[in-house]
């Protein structure tokens, strides 16, 4: 998984006032969880775009200005409710050794069958919260769906998880092909009905004609 790099300094002074300058001076209060104690450390707001504002998963490295470096991801973070501006960053530390779950984005590839033929595509979870060692974690989990014809789903049960561990239930549907008026038939359907009504046409003969209506006396 790709990793962004931020650039703190250590903070000793936790309290409201030295917050309030903090944000003041356009830095971002963070805290470091998951270690043998918290780490309270500050970081320019800017540094938190490619973090906070893009889909996709990352975990972080957070260089200190005492030259210490910290693996982690990101935990939680708040926002302001009206500027929308970044109140506070909380992150979980990462060791070789100790699974992590994180959510990770969902990327579908590939032109279904069933939307060719006038269904629509339905993306029930654009992400899923996997549990994995920090090397076993995927930028993101792919899904082929060009074999998915109308009516097809695919669900957690159906993907790969060598690596990690996939916390839903394995019925827990990713995608599926939803039926639309405009829908047609797959092709390879109409064939095997094709096939099937030949053969009983070659078995039964003839195909009889429509029976005249009996004369009315």
């Amino acid at each position: 998984m790709k990793s962004i790099t931020i650039n703190g300094s250590q903070r000793e002074s936790v309290g409201k006032k030295a917050t309030k300058a903090l944000r003041n001076a356009g830095q971002v209060p963070c805290v470091l969880y998951g270690g043998d104690k918290p780490v309270h450390f500050s970081a320019p707001e800017l540094a938190f775009s490619k973090l906070v504002y893009t889909p996709n998963a990352h975990t972080v490295v957070i260089a200190l200005d005492n030259g210490e470096t910290l693996n982690a991801v990101l935990q939680d973070i708040q926002f302001h409710p009206v500027t929308d501006r970044i109140l506070h960053v909380d992150f979980y530390q990462l060791f070789e050794d100790k699974e992590i779950a994180l959510n990770i984005p969902v990327n579908l590839v590939g032109n279904s069958r069933g939307v060719k033929n006038g269904g629509v595509l339905r993306r029930n979870n654009r992400k899923l919260r996997i549990k994995a060692l920090p090397a076993n974690l995927p930028d993101f989990i792919e899904i082929d769906i060009t074999p998915l014809k109308i009516g097809d789903k695919v669900a957690v049960g159906d993907l790969p998880s060598e690596k990690y561990t996939f916390l839903h239930s394995d019925n827990t549907v990713v995608c599926q092909i939803k039926t639309a008026r405009t829908a047609i038939i797959d092709d390879e359907d109409e064939e095997e009905e094709g096939e099937e009504g030949a053969e009983a046409t070659a078995e039964g003969g003839e195909t009889p004609a429509a029976e005249a209506p009996a004369a009315q006396e």
